[in-house]
C-alpha cells in the first residue's frame, strides 16, 4: 500500500527516462538549425517532436520535465562553445569549462521547463497542451531576452537565418519569428487530436503559412535598391591576433605593427580609396588616455583617411571598452563607450554595490572589469553618416537599436570572436548580426579580430566577408539603406503583447471547454 501511494506520487512528477533521453536528444537537433550548421529542416520537425512528445504526459509537472530535458539538450548541442574562453588559459581556468557548459545548458533547460510548463496549463488534452507549449516556448524566448539582462541567444527563429522567411523579422522581429516556428512546429500534434479532415487542414494551413511567408521573403530579396547617391567606401582590417597571444609582452608590438602594415596597404587596382577604416575590439595595446606614440602610428599608417578603432580607455579608476574614431591628425574626433556589457564576462554583477561593504574584489570602478557607458549613442562621421555603434555582444540585442536617438545611417559592429573559438560561436554570432540588418533595413560594416569579417547588406545578405583566422583587410562600399522597417518603428512590446492575449484566450478557451464536457457528465 506504502509503495503505491510512493508510486502514485512520482508518476504525475517526472515522466520515464527513456521519454526524457528522448526530449534531450530532439533538442540536440533543435540545435543542428542555428548557425553554422543551419539545418532548418531538421530542426523543425525535431521540435515537432518535441512538442508531440511533451502534449503527450498527463501530468504538467511532466511536460515541464521534457522542456528541461529537451532545452538542456539544446544548449549542449547549440552552445558547447561557451567552454571556449575558458581555455585561453587553460591552465588556469580550463577545469571551469565542463561546470560552465552545464550550469548554461541547466540554465536553458529551466526556460524550456517554464515555457513548456506554462503551456500545459492549456488543455483539454494533447491538442490544447501542444498549442500552450507553442505560445510558453514564445514567451520563454521573449523572457530570456530580457530578464537578467537578457541572453536572446540561439532563440528558436534563429534556425531561419539565412533562408527567405528570415525576412520576416523586418515586420515581427526575432520574437515574432520565434511564435511563427513555434505555432508550425505545434501544428502536427495539433492536427493529431482533430478529425483527419480537420488534422489535414490544419497541416495544410501551417504548411502553406511556411511557404507564403517563404515566398514572401524571396520576393522581397529579390526587389531592386537603388544605390547609394554618394558612396562610401570602408576598409575592414582583421589582424588575427590569438587571443591566448595578443596581451602577452612579445607579441602585442607584433600585432600593432600587423594592424598598420594591413592599413597601410595599397588598395587593389580599381578599387577605390577608403573613406573610413575599421580596426576591431580591443585591437591596440594602449590605453587611449595613455597612447604614447600609438595614435600618432596609426593615423600615419591610414594616410589621411580616419580610423575607426577598437580601444580601452581610463578615466580616474574606471575602465571602458570603447570605439573610438580618430582624424588624420591623431585627434579623437568622437568616442562610444559599450553600455551593454558581458556578465560575468566584462563585470561581476553588484560588483560596485559590494564596494560599498568593502568587498572590492569584483568592483569595476577598481579595475576589476569594465564599467557600463552612458547609453547608446551615434557617431557623426559627417560626411559618411551617422553609425551606430556596437561592440561585440551588443550586437545580439535587437532591442538596444531601438535606443539610439535618431534612426542611424548604417550599423558599425567592432568584434573580437577568438574568445568564441572557431568552430560555432563566431557564426552564431555573425549570424546574429545579419538578423539586426533585417529587421532595421540597414547594412552592417562588420569588423572582427579572428574572423568573420563581413560587409552586410539591409537585407541579411553578406556581399563580402574574410573567413576565420586569417590576417587581411576587405575594401567595400556600403549598400544602400531601406525605408524604417516596422519592426524598427513598434519594436517587441507588440508581439510580447499578442503572446499573452492569444495565451489568456487559449486558456480562458479551454477552460470553457472543460467546463462544458463537466456539465455534460
Amino acid at each position: 500500500m506504502t509503495l503505491g501511494l510512493r508510486a502514485g506520487f512520482r508518476a504525475p512528477l517526472r515522466p520515464r527516462w527513456q521519454s526524457l533521453l528522448g526530449a534531450l536528444v530532439l533538442g540536440a537537433l533543435v540545435a543542428a538549425g542555428q548557425a553554422p550548421l543551419s539545418l532548418w529542416w531538421i530542426a523543425l520537425p525535431a521540435l515537432a517532436g518535441v512538442i508531440w512528445l511533451a502534449a503527450g504526459q498527463r501530468w504538467a509537472a511532466s511536460v515541464a520535465w521534457i522542456g528541461f530535458a529537451a532545452g538542456f539538450g539544446y544548449a549542449l548541442a547549440g552552445m558547447f562553445w561557451i567552454v571556449e574562453p575558458f581555455m585561453v588559459e587553460a591552465e588556469v581556468y580550463g577545469w571551469m569549462a565542463p561546470f560552465a557548459l552545464i550550469f548554461m545548458a541547466a540554465g536553458m533547460g529551466v526556460f524550456w521547463a517554464l515555457g513548456f510548463g506554462l503551456g500545459a496549463q492549456i488543455g483539454p488534452g494533447p491538442g490544447g497542451r501542444a498549442l500552450g507549449i507553442a505560445l510558453g516556448m514564445a514567451a520563454s524566448d521573449a523572457l530570456r531576452s530580457y530578464v537578467f539582462t537578457g541572453f536572446p541567444w540561439i532563440l528558436i527563429g534563429h534556425i531561419w537565418i539565412g533562408t527567405p522567411v528570415a525576412q520576416a523579422a523586418a515586420f515581427v522581429g526575432p520574437l515574432g519569428l520565434s511564435l511563427i516556428t513555434m505555432g508550425i512546429a505545434a501544428a502536427p500534434a495539433m492536427a493529431a487530436t482533430l478529425r483527419k479532415g480537420r488534422g489535414v487542414a490544419l497541416l495544410g494551413v501551417a504548411l502553406l503559412g511556411l511557404g507564403a511567408i517563404w515566398l514572401g521573403g524571396a520576393a522581397r530579396l529579390a526587389a531592386p535598391v537603388a544605390p547609394r547617391a554618394d558612396p562610401i567606401h570602408l576598409r575592414l582590417v582583421q589582424p588575427n591576433a590569438a587571443q591566448n597571444l595578443k596581451w602577452l609582452p612579445q607579441y602585442r608590438m607584433k600585432f600593432f605593427d600587423r594592424l598598420l602594415r594591413l592599413t597601410s596597404r595599397a588598395p587593389n587596382p580599381g578599387t577605390p580609396k577608403p573613406d573610413l577604416i575599421i580596426w576591431p575590439e580591443t585591437a591596440v595595446p594602449f590605453l587611449l588616455n595613455r597612447p604614447g606614440q600609438g595614435l600618432a602610428l596609426s593615423a600615419q599608417a591610414a594616410g589621411g583617411v580616419p580610423i575607426a578603432m577598437g580601444i580601452q580607455r581610463a578615466q580616474g579608476t574606471r575602465y571602458y571598452n570603447s570605439l573610438a574614431v580618430i582624424g588624420p591628425d591623431a585627434a579623437v574626433r568622437d568616442i562610444y563607450d559599450k553600455s551593454h556589457l558581458v556578465p560575468f564576462g566584462e563585470y561581476m554583477p553588484f560588483g560596485d554595490f559590494l564596494a560599498r561593504f568593502g568587498i572590492t574584489a569584483f568592483a569595476s570602478q577598481v579595475g576589476n572589469g569594465y564599467s557600463a557607458g552612458t547609453g547608446e549613442k551615434l557617431l557623426d562621421l559627417g560626411a559618411l553618416g551617422k553609425v551606430a555603434p556596437l561592440i561585440c555582444y551588443e550586437a545580439i540585442f535587437p532591442q538596444d537599436l531601438m535606443h539610439f536617438p535618431s534612426r542611424p545611417d548604417w550599423i558599425l559592429q567592432v568584434t573580437n570572436d577568438a574568445w568564441f573559438g572557431t568552430l560555432s560561436g563566431p557564426y552564431q554570432h555573425l549570424a546574429q548580426a545579419r538578423l539586426r540588418t533585417i529587421e532595421q533595413g540597414l547594412p552592417m560594416a562588420r569588423d572582427a579580430n579572428t574572423g568573420v569579417s563581413a560587409l552586410i547588406d539591409a537585407k541579411g545578405r553578406i556581399v563580402a566577408s574574410l573567413g576565420m583566422d586569417r590576417a587581411g583587410v576587405l575594401d567595400v562600399t556600403l549598400p544602400p539603406s531601406l525605408p524604417k522597417t516596422l519592426y524598427a518603428k513598434l519594436g517587441d512590446v507588440p508581439f510580447i503583447a499578442l503572446i499573452a492575449a492569444l495565451f489568456i484566450v487559449s486558456l480562458l478557451f479551454s477552460r470553457n471547454v472543460i467546463d462544458r464536457k463537466g456539465k455534460r457528465h
